[in-house]
């Protein structure tokens, strides 16, 4: 995954930001041997852990990319980047609403619009997943949010994320199938594999359309959930 977001064409300072439980000593151990930088901070309080590593190292915009996506497209961070940049917006990502694969979640912000949520954010899912106190709020800031270009919605049918074994199976085929003849594959390869190969897309098809946010949408004021199981 690191080696895919160091491929951005726009990436600055790339922050592994993990917690201080000794579970991750691990992980800042294997920063240091592949000299990247690492920070750690709170394990539930994630927001505060990204809102000190961005003090930290000086940032004026963060971006933030989820770990379970280590298929993640460069060119899409790009385009989110470009987004945000070319409309001077406080907030950007792909997500609200989602279109891309699951699993390829771009956000970006200023350093001020992250104090801001880390200021006044109290509720535990805010805490929790860093940004939904910003786009819970769309009065308080200027918000974008851009769509994939190919104007359909494949959130829903397809998810490249990492929650459960399943998916952990899903990625480690499309890896051994593309990496390394094609280093930095994107996101046309992978579904064209899954044309080629739709076993590996039944894979952990059974979980598309699934998303963290499915046990909070009694707090939420801007999602409304559907589980595509059960279409309820």
């Amino acid at each position: 995954m690191i080696e895919r977001v160091m491929h951005s064409r726009h990436k600055g300072t790339v922050v592994i930001a993990t917690s201080m439980e000794p579970a991750d000593d691990v992980i800042e151990a294997w920063c240091k041997t592949q000299g990247w930088e690492c920070f750690r901070g709170s394990l539930q309080d994630l927001l505060d852990r990204h809102y000190q590593a961005a003090l930290h190292y000086h940032a004026d915009v963060v971006l933030k990319i989820p770990s379970d996506c280590p298929l993640i497209d460069p060119n899409i961070i790009d385009e989110v980047i470009e987004y945000f940049i070319n409309n001077k917006l406080d907030y950007a990502g792909n997500l609200h609403p989602a279109t891309h694969p699951d699993g390829n979640d771009v956000e970006i912000m200023t350093i001020e619009t992250l104090k801001n949520a880390w200021q006044n954010a109290t509720r535990p899912l805010e805490r929790e997943h860093t940004t939904p106190y910003i786009w819970e709020n769309p009065q308080l800031f200027k918000i974008g949010n851009i769509t994939w270009a190919t104007g359909l919605d494949w959130s829903k049918s397809h998810r490249f994320t990492l929650d459960y074994y399943e998916d952990y199976l899903f990625i480690k085929a499309v890896y051994e199938a593309l990496y390394p003849d094609y280093k930095i594959f994107n996101l046309q390869q992978i579904l064209d594999l899954l044309k080629i190969k739709p076993q590996i897309y039944a894979l952990n098809a059974k979980y598309a359309g699934e998303y963290w946010y499915k046990n909070h949408i009694g707090e939420l004021k801007t999602i409304n959930y559907v589980d595509q199981r059960t279409n309820q």
